[in-house]
């Protein structure tokens, strides 16, 4: 279990260069690069450790300056997914691109093996869009990332077909996520009739077994 940041399965993406600059200059344009790391923190949306490549917008003048730059904690809406795109995405409010904060500095991060490299559905703003999973961030050890009625996940993908926002970088919770996979199930329409678990499941909630010893100690030396 990570504490504050980890690997992960890195993806050439392109950076917002207003986030380098303090948001004072530079709106509009964008720097290229590899997010190789990301950053957990409390009350706080992912953030990843770029590495700058020094490659240039297609048009633009060879970028000789940035390459081999990095940046750590740079957060999600600062980052778009490298895919061919007509023109560049619409920045996204942080509420859409990561409705649940980070939870706890204590992560993991892993792909879901099952999952990939299945299409998924992205819910933003109540309306789906198809969407590339990359991994997924999960966390433990907080008050709110081990309440069963409050854990959430953060599947990362990049928005494919999403109008203003194609090519995006996003973090949403399941249920804010489809998959889809016609060889392995029916995907469903609509909303599942889901209702979050409050409850804690362990061995010892039941006081009939917890003081019955012969039940407990029923092992393999019990005669």
């Amino acid at each position: 279990m990570a504490y504050l940041q980890s690997n992960i399965p890195h993806f050439k993406c392109w950076v917002r260069r207003e986030y380098t600059h303090n948001h004072e200059a530079y709106h509009g344009e964008f720097l290229h690069a590899m997010a190789i790391a990301l950053t957990t923190m409390p009350n706080r949306c992912l953030s990843f450790q770029v590495i700058f490549t020094g490659i240039a917008p297609e048009g633009e003048k060879e970028d000789t300056v940035h390459g081999g730059a990095m940046w750590a904690r740079m957060p999600i809406t600062a980052l778009v997914g490298d895919v061919p795109l007509e023109e560049w995405p619409e920045p996204m409010d942080v509420h859409n691109a990561q409705p649940w904060d980070c939870s706890s500095n204590h992560h993991a991060v892993y792909v879901l093996d099952r999952a990939t490299p299945c299409p998924w559905l992205a819910k933003i703003d109540g309306n789906m869009y198809p969407a590339n999973y990359l991994f997924t961030v999960d966390y433990t050890e907080s008050e709110i990332a081990d309440d069963p009625a409050q854990h959430k996940q953060s599947h990362v993908m990049q928005l494919l077909d999403a109008g203003e926002w194609t090519g995006n970088i996003v973090a949403l919770p399941n249920n804010r996520v489809r998959v889809t996979h016609p060889a392995w199930f029916e995907t469903g329409e609509g909303a599942p009739d889901f209702k979050p678990s409050a409850h804690t499941h362990y061995s010892k909630s039941d006081l009939d077994y917890t003081l019955d010893t012969n039940r407990i100690f029923d092992n393999l030396y019990n005669e």
